[in-house]
């Protein structure tokens, strides 16, 4: 798949940087390139917390382990009001649904190339769900052992539940809508079907509701 373009606005994507790490954090800065724009960092959840509600950015990046309560405080603290992406080194199956309980949109690896990093948040800065791929396997175990103790979902039409099992594995729109030959238009609109029979209000519950209810 091609890269996804930057944006639709000419402003730049306002990021808020979180690492306990202020050289890694310099070097996440380096890689994000002219797409985005740095309007602070921190080091600790209590201070992120209070940063991203001052400069209210249009995405956060943030480690999963650090002080203060570490990513999952801050997910917790500010998913509602802006998106939130974990930059992490843990490849771990709890660690990855736990933040995504929290609120977080994306969980990435530090190990991700700049370019897919730049690609992925792009794409989280639209409002899509990202997650490293090396992480599909911990995803897709997890529908499985879940499968066996919870029902279908009853609420959603065949294409709908097609459409939420792409968005749990972490696709993009368009690519969701190149596989099931329609339109990224149509694609959002299942979405916000899903979003509306399912009583969610934010895309990141809709992976979790698939984990919940087997949806493979």
């Amino acid at each position: 798949m091609g890269a996804v373009s930057a944006t639709n606005t000419t402003r730049p994507i306002r990021v808020v940087l979180v690492d306990d790490h202020p050289i890694w954090r310099s070097g996440v800065r380096a890689d994000l390139g002219p797409a985005f724009e740095v309007v602070g960092e921190a080091g600790d959840a209590e201070a992120a917390i209070a940063l991203i509600r001052r400069t209210t950015p249009d995405l956060v990046v943030c480690d999963l382990s650090m002080p203060g309560g570490g990513g999952l405080r801050v997910a917790r603290a500010t998913a509602e009001h802006t998106r939130v992406v974990m930059l992490t080194v843990s490849e771990t199956e709890r660690d990855l649904l736990d933040a995504v309980a929290a609120g977080a949109l994306g969980y990435l690896l530090k190990s991700t190339a700049p370019d897919e990093l730049r690609e992925h948040l792009l794409r989280a800065a639209q409002g899509e769900p990202v997650f490293s791929p090396a992480l599909a396997a911990l995803v897709l175990g997890e529908f499985r052992r879940l499968r066996q103790s919870a029902g279908p979902a009853e609420p959603l039409s065949a294409r709908e539940r097609e459409v939420l099992q792409y968005v749990a594995r972490g696709h993009s729109y368009r690519e969701i809508g190149e596989q099931l030959f329609i339109s990224t238009r149509t694609v959002e609109n299942h979405v916000r079907n899903i979003l509306d029979k399912l009583h969610l209000n934010r895309r990141q519950e809709l992976i979790r509701y698939a984990l919940e209810h087997g949806i493979e």
